[in-house]
């Protein structure tokens, strides 16, 4: 999709003639073009960086930590277990430099407020400068009306960060706006896989000679690179490249600070062009590309993104033929067949065999995403009857005898009745997490998340099953091994479906005050945070220190403030309120502890509060 894009415009050939502007001595480090509702911004190439310290982790930093984190808050992990985001620290405090120059925010405040449409672009080190440019743009413009579309396109850019940033762009459905352009045998794309401290008088030397490449109009430079150094360079960086893609085909763990590709690369060669979004085939065809390279072609590659960029746009329209007789019997296999002539590696019968199987990986596994959301629409009606078991359970909880409600009922798991809730309970979970699994594998279409059929489900969902989730939880006893459940225990679905639905709300105006109590309490963590408010009580009948009192008095408070708007608004269900509900036995408690502490005037904030009284 993004290569028919770019060969239906003029984007490619717009974006390296502005990259090749941007990298001449006379400019600064950035160029901004308008063309009319497309605002181009061109980074140089130009810099003088030390890509690579000899240790993977010396040569990253988290994005999200220090005070910079702010500028990427899009970008995060979800839970501790997950490796930080982490980037190159050369190439971000590359960017910050640029982040910090007024004329630049001039100019992107004027292009975010006149530009459809914004292309970020670059050569080389710029290339990985406007990648983060784009990362930046894609948090800031979550927070502003009518953002513009982002495109990022780079041209022969090194790697930017590890793993885990892949993981963020796919949470995000960002990995689509990135499309880096990467010729047969550049070296420059493969650098980073290495741990480049060996090789760094030779990589110094290979920097500056490509430096003066761009930027000489003689053909007689004052420097030159020996083939025995550009021969030490390619066989270390090849045989890294080697090491990582033989890693990611044998599933091994990939280290947090090993450098991973992210986003759509466009592979050239004079055979054709091939387009690849899956991360573990580009890391195979990064090598099984370079390998057919040697120590001359990998340095000369990057020089020639101009010329090649030029007959791109004619390869795109050519009609191609097989270069064998034989054609294949499939419209898949035909496909195929294609990308590897186009990929430049269909000469030699064993390499052609991998490519095969690493464009193989591309295939998603039958289905298209739109297929994929048919499919999941299918199974969530097959699974709504165990919904409406729960709903009926519900039901029968407030209308009981005990007047326990919902919760409660739930947490003590009496009956029967209440462990059939509690398999359905799981059920749901494992559907809502197969969904969530195929939004981070980039398996469904990008607004799903948006879509109002499935903010809606996942939310009834949530309002119906969390506060299960929470009795199992402290029935269970995990919150003594773990800590409280909205710190320590709640699941990313949750987390997921709370986000979508404010997303959803921030459109749409507030809903009219209501004249009922709610069928299902709104929000949906309020028994966490009964079940904390209950430590504190608990907490302040041990507490002899006076001042310790206090504190967690203010936590009472707090909590009261909280629930008392809930229960004016109408916006808990009738099992909050149940006579035997844990939420009503705390307000009890509350008022037997003020009655015994009023002989403290010292605490009259507490002694005088007031509280919600029992419907």
């Amino acid at each position: 999709m993004v290569a028919n894009f770019l060969a239906s415009t003029n984007l490619l050939l717009d974006s390296w003639r502005l990259c090749n502007q941007a990298n001449s001595p006379a400019s600064g480090p950035f160029l901004v073009q308008h063309n009319g509702p497309v605002g181009l911004v061109a980074f140089s190439g130009m810099h003088d960086l030390g890509l690579g310290s000899g240790s993977y982790m010396n040569d990253m930093v988290a994005l999200q930590d220090g005070e910079n984190g702010g500028l990427f808050s899009g970008l995060g992990r979800y839970d501790q277990d997950e490796a930080p985001v982490m980037v190159h620290v050369g190439l971000l405090q590359l960017f910050l430099v640029i982040y910090g120059c007024p004329s630049f925010q001039a100019q992107m405040k004027s292009l975010l407020e006149k530009s459809k449409s914004i292309i970020l672009t670059g050569h080389s080190i710029g290339g990985a400068i406007a990648s983060l440019t784009a990362l930046w743009l894609l948090s800031y413009i979550q927070t502003i009306p009518s953002p513009p579309q982002i495109l990022c396109i780079t041209f022969g850019s090194p790697l930017l960060g590890n793993k885990s940033l892949l993981k963020s762009l796919l949470r995000q459905r960002w990995a689509g706006n990135f499309c880096h352009v990467v010729l047969k045998h550049d070296i420059i794309p493969r650098l980073l896989f290495a741990p480049l401290a060996p090789i760094n008088t030779q990589l110094h030397c290979l920097l500056k000679l490509i430096q003066l490449s761009i930027t000489s109009q003689s053909e007689q430079l004052p420097f030159n690179v020996t083939d025995e150094i550009k021969d030490q360079l390619f066989r270390f960086v090849l045989a890294y490249t080697e090491a990582v893609a033989k890693e990611s085909a044998e599933n091994m763990e990939i280290p947090a600070g090993l450098y991973w590709p992210f986003g759509n690369y466009l592979f050239y060669s004079e055979e054709g062009t091939v387009c690849v979004d899956n991360a573990d085939a580009v890391v195979k065809l990064l090598y099984l590309m370079l390998a057919m390279g040697n120590s001359g072609s990998c340095c000369e590659d990057h020089l020639k993104y101009g010329d090649c960029v030029e007959r791109m746009s004619f390869q795109f329209l050519m009609r191609r033929g097989f270069i064998h007789e034989d054609v294949p019997a499939s419209s898949y296999d035909a496909g195929l067949k294609l990308a590897v002539e186009s990929s430049g590696l269909a000469s030699q019968e064993s390499v052609s065999r991998q490519a095969e199987d690493s464009l193989k990986m591309v295939k998603q596994t039958g289905l298209t995403p739109s297929l994929n959301s048919a499919r999941l629409a299918i199974a969530l009606a097959k699974i709504t009857p165990h919904r409406a078991q729960i709903e009926w359970y519900k039901a029968s909880c407030d209308e009981s005898e005990n007047q326990m409600g919902y919760y409660d009922s739930f947490k003590r798991r009496a009956s029967k009745r209440d462990y059939q809730v509690n398999l359905f309970r799981i059920k749901l979970a494992s559907f809502w997490d197969n969904v969530i699994n195929k939004i981070d594998n980039n398996e469904l279409p990008h607004d799903f998340h948006k879509r109002r059929k499935w903010v809606n489900a996942s939310h009834f969902y949530q309002l119906l099953v969390e506060p299960l989730d929470i009795a199992e939880y402290y029935r269970s006893g995990e919150h003594l091994k773990k800590g409280h459940y909205l710190r320590n225990g709640r699941e990313r679905r949750h987390e997921l479906f709370s986000k979508w639905w404010r997303e959803k709300n921030n459109a749409v105006e507030e809903e009219s005050k209501r004249s009922k109590l709610a069928s299902l309490t709104q929000d949906s963590r309020f028994w966490a945070h009964v079940e904390e408010a209950r430590e504190l009580l608990e907490k302040i009948r041990q507490e002899k220190n006076s001042s310790n009192v206090a504190q967690l008095l203010q936590g009472i408070d707090e909590f009261e403030g909280y629930a008392k708007k809930l229960i004016g608004n109408k916006e808990v269900s009738s099992d909050v309120l149940a006579k035997n509900s844990s939420y009503s036995m705390w307000v009890e408690e509350v008022r037997e502890l003020r009655l015994q502490m009023q002989q403290f005037p010292q605490l009259p904030s507490f002694v005088d509060a007031e509280m919600v009284p029992r419907q």
